[in-house]
């Protein structure tokens, strides 16, 4: 059976000044259910990770900065979001979506969190809206648990993840893939395992062609026997921050050879969805449903 994490705190306001709702974490599972792509007994609600939890990856002194709501201005500022309970609820939600979806794709061979992907926050700070790293601390708990032994992070956001490059830095056993705009946010980097940088303006061809290359080269040397697989959208031409010129067909293509990869080396995999900030909703929509749709075809759920 294919497990979705989702909550109704995915969908919150939380810039000052004005209504700031995430909209796209309450369509997308509107859109599955309406397509018929799932039912309502797929869905489930994750708790809030508690602190220790957080710890395997988060340094102590700024994870208890965000509970007690004492996080330095500046680091607040990096963030984007102005800090309050809610927001960093939200976030431990999130976490545990994919933590919990991580141990149901041990079972189904895939399993979906409908928000996630904050890979902007790194062992010590926080960024780009991101607090906490969800698929990080998914990977560690993974590997605390003895779940797994060698983990692949495939990170295929516009934007380099360079918050989970930060904390897995010459780690043994986890290996963090970004394929990202080269000159895009972050413009301070950190070094992955692996980095491929993309030049403004690369299609659906060039860009398959250089995944392929590397995820090749990835599942045969490292053999992880687990995957996390963050799945931003803003690679599409229509997104307002991305840079690429990336099709809806093109995105589809990338998730579907992802997906099949997991499923000739046997690995299991944890989806997460990251960014997506094209002008029309329906566009970020439309590409994420494809993700679902994709996955669920390859596991043959």
């Amino acid at each position: 059976m294919l497990y979705i994490a989702h909550h109704p705190a995915y969908l919150h306001p939380v810039r000052e000044g004005h209504r700031f709702p995430m909209l796209k974490y309450d369509l997308i599972p509107q859109q599955l259910l309406l397509e018929g792509v799932v039912s309502p007994e797929n869905f489930f609600q994750p708790g809030l990770v508690e602190k220790p939890t957080l710890l395997l990856v988060h340094e102590l002194h700024y994870v208890d900065s965000l509970f007690d709501l004492t996080l330095d201005p500046k680091m607040v500022r990096r963030i984007g979001f102005p800090l309050s309970t809610s927001l960093v609820e939200r976030e431990r939600l999130i976490v545990d979506g994919t933590i919990q979806t991580s141990l149901h794709a041990l079972k189904s061979g895939i399993s979906f969190n409908t928000a996630g992907g904050t890979h902007h926050a790194g062992r010590d700070f926080g960024e780009g809206f991101c607090l906490f790293n969800d698929q990080a601390v998914g990977a560690a708990y993974m590997l605390r648990h003895g779940w797994a032994k060698r983990i692949l992070i495939i990170d295929l956001d516009v934007h380099q993840g360079n918050g989970t490059a930060h904390i897995f830095h010459d780690h043994p056993n986890v290996f963090t893939f970004s394929m990202h705009g080269e000159k895009n946010f972050p413009f301070i980097k950190e070094q992955s395992f692996l980095d491929v940088g993309l030049a403004d303006g690369i299609g659906d061809d060039v860009y398959m062609q250089m995944l392929e290359v590397n995820l090749e080269q990835l599942f045969t040397t490292i053999r992880p026997d687990f995957v996390f697989y963050q799945a931003g959208v803003d690679v599409l031409m229509t997104d307002k921050l991305g840079k690429l010129t990336m099709t809806i067909q093109g995105c589809r293509r990338r998730d579907e050879l992802v997906f099949q990869y997991c499923k000739c080396f046997g690995t299991a995999v944890q989806v997460s969805m990251g960014g997506g900030y094209s002008v029309q909703l329906k566009d970020i929509v439309r590409a994420h449903v494809n993700t679902f749709k994709v996955g669920m075809k390859i596991f043959g759920l």
